[in-house]
């Protein structure tokens, strides 16, 4: 399982013309799914999202974590994470899970984000959306529940 972690003052999805989801400051994540997954994955990528000292203490140092900042996560699915570039210019998404098997597990890493007491938003599994987003710093992080990276 993979994630982005984009240190957000503001982010929001929109599918059509709805906005379905708005966060202020905090996490936007992007999370991909590939085949052999499993709770393990969730488990980690979720407590690195929750632990990861990414948010300014008082002395300007990265050094709190969302839930210390009492931020709010938005979790968006994004399959495109597991693109191969390697080889030609078409990407290939051989790596990522299918939608039957990658959103339960999508929704698992909602509920664990969920059950720290944080504001959780999701936006639409399997829909096209518009992210928009302030990012704060920029900050972004990427994790890899196998730690390729």
């Amino acid at each position: 399982m993979r994630a982005v972690v984009q240190r957000v003052k503001s982010a929001s999805v929109e599918v059509g013309s709805a906005v379905v989801a708005r966060i202020g400051p905090g996490l936007l994540v992007f999370v991909g799914i590939t085949h052999d997954d499993g709770a393990d994955d969730v488990r980690y990528i979720a407590a690195k999202i929750l632990d990861l000292r990414i948010f300014p203490d008082g002395a300007g140092r990265m050094n709190r974590s969302v839930v210390e900042n009492q931020g709010s996560v938005l979790v968006v699915s994004q399959f495109t994470l597991y693109a191969d570039c390697r080889k030609g210019r078409r990407p290939s998404f051989d790596a990522a899970a299918r939608p039957e098997s990658a959103e339960a597990l999508y929704l698992d890493v909602v509920r664990l984000l969920g059950e720290s007491g944080l504001t959780v938003a999701t936006g639409v599994f399997q829909a096209h959306m518009d992210v928009a987003l302030v990012n704060d710093g920029p900050v972004t992080m990427l994790l890899d529940s196998r730690r390729t990276f």
